[in-house]
């Protein structure tokens, strides 16, 4: 690869990196062209050296954003080696996580734009739902119940995050961070109700 097409890479890169980050932020439907261009200092007539056109990017931001999730959940589980899905929970459900959506799970800001999005953009969500279900199914014991409990909590996860996102009141923040965690880190013998 010459020199132009190496820095053509790399500015290409820089570009999507910022998109993720924006998309995480403000969604699929704010980031524009001018600002992201000049955020990666270069100009608005070099965008489409390098992609088709405003949806390209933000399909293809959307889809980096989401991918990068994985190895972040992975690491916050594996920090707690006795176990690593309170590591995942505690991590997930963190007022930093919370506070940081420009780095934070793409899960969270993009679900209602995949859920109206084309099937591309459906299928990348859906590609990243899935790696987080095998990942927490993995973590524990490995039972007929493991995926169900897996969709019970990213499900709680996201929610959680999305509301605390969400509401104005911290201290109501806060507690559904809290309140979610603690009953996520419950084992699931505490959680289930008694057979009758």
């Amino acid at each position: 690869m010459g020199h132009s097409q190496a820095d053509k890479a790399a500015s290409r890169e820089r570009v999507l990196r910022m998109a993720a980050r924006k998309v995480r932020t403000e969604g699929v439907t704010r980031p524009g062209v001018a600002d992201l261009m000049k955020e990666a200092g270069l100009t608005h007539g070099g965008f489409y050296k390098h992609f088709a056109s405003r949806d390209d990017l933000i399909a293809q931001a959307s889809a980096v954003a989401l991918a990068e999730g994985s190895a972040k959940m992975e690491r916050a589980a594996r920090k707690n080696e006795q176990d690593p899905r309170a590591g995942l929970v505690g991590a997930y459900l963190a007022q930093q996580h919370r506070d940081s959506p420009a780095t934070g799970c793409a899960l969270v800001t993009l679900g209602a734009a995949a859920g109206r999005g084309d099937q591309p953009f459906k299928q990348a969500y859906e590609k990243q739902v899935r790696a987080y279900l095998d990942l927490i199914a993995g973590l524990g014991d490995d039972t007929e119940q493991a995926r169900a409990e897996a969709m019970l909590t990213l499900s709680a996860l996201v929610g959680a995050t999305l509301m605390a996102r969400a509401v104005a009141d911290p201290d109501l923040s806060d507690e559904l961070l809290e309140t979610v965690a603690d009953q996520l880190r419950r084992p699931a013998s505490e959680t289930s109700s008694p057979a009758a």
